[in-house]
C-alpha cells in the first residue's frame, strides 16, 4: 500500500473479530510506532498488549474503576466496562512515559507517544487490519493506571482495539481542507 493512501483513507473500524494480528503484523505495527517524531530520541512511550483471557482480567479492572469513580453506577456502565477490551481480540494500551528533560517538556512527550500510536493505526490499515482507539474516562483512572503496572510519570493515553474487520471498512469522507488551513500574513 501508498503510504499516501493509508495517510488519506485511513478510517476507524470498531467491529473487530478475530483472528488478532499475527507476530510478523505485530512487529511492523510497533516498528511504524518506534518512527513517531521524537524530539530528544526519548522514546516516551510503551505499550503492552491485552488479548486471550488478560482481556477479561482488564474488563474486571475497568469495571472495578468505574464503580469507584460513581458508587451508583447503573449496572449497564459496569458491564460496558467489563466487556469493552471483548470487542476485539487484541488490545495495546499505548502509555506515555513522562520525563523530566531540560529540552523536551512533557507535553511534547505526550504528543510523541500519540504520535506512535497513530503510527501504529496507519500501519494496521496498511495491513488490511481492523483498528480502533478508544479512550474515556476510565482509560485516565489511576486505579487503571495501578492495576496495569504504570510506574510514576506514565499514563494510558488510549486504547488500540484490533482485530479482523466484521464489516468492509467505511469509505473516508473526503474533507474540504479549506477550513481548516488558512495563511498568516504575520503582524
Amino acid at each position: 500500500m501508498q503510504a499516501l493512501d493509508a495517510l488519506l483513507n485511513r478510517v476507524s473500524v470498531p467491529r473487530l473479530l478475530d483472528p488478532a494480528p499475527t507476530a510478523e503484523q505485530r512487529e511492523v505495527l510497533f516498528a511504524a510506532a518506534m518512527r513517531a517524531p521524537d524530539h530528544g530520541q526519548l522514546r516516551p512511550w510503551r505499550f503492552l498488549t491485552v488479548e486471550g483471557p488478560a482481556r477479561e482480567q482488564m474488563g474486571t479492572l475497568l469495571a472495578e474503576a468505574a464503580r469507584l469513580q460513581d458508587p451508583a453506577a447503573p449496572q449497564g456502565v459496569i458491564d460496558k466496562a467489563q466487556n469493552g477490551p471483548l470487542r476485539a481480540p487484541l488490545v495495546v494500551v499505548v502509555i506515555a512515559r513522562l520525563q523530566e528533560h531540560f529540552k523536551v517538556p512533557q507535553s511534547e512527550q505526550r504528543l510523541a507517544a500519540a504520535c506512535a500510536a497513530h503510527g501504529i493505526l496507519l500501519a494496521a490499515y496498511a495491513q488490511g487490519i481492523g483498528a480502533v482507539w478508544r479512550t474515556g474516562e476510565l482509560s485516565y483512572s489511576a486505579h487503571v493506571a495501578k492495576g496495569l503496572g504504570l510506574s510514576a510519570g506514565e499514563e494510558v493515553i488510549g486504547f488500540l482495539y484490533l482485530g479482523t474487520a466484521q464489516n468492509p471498512p467505511r469509505t473516508a469522507a473526503k474533507e474540504d481542507i479549506t477550513a481548516f488551513v488558512s495563511a498568516w500574513t504575520g503582524l
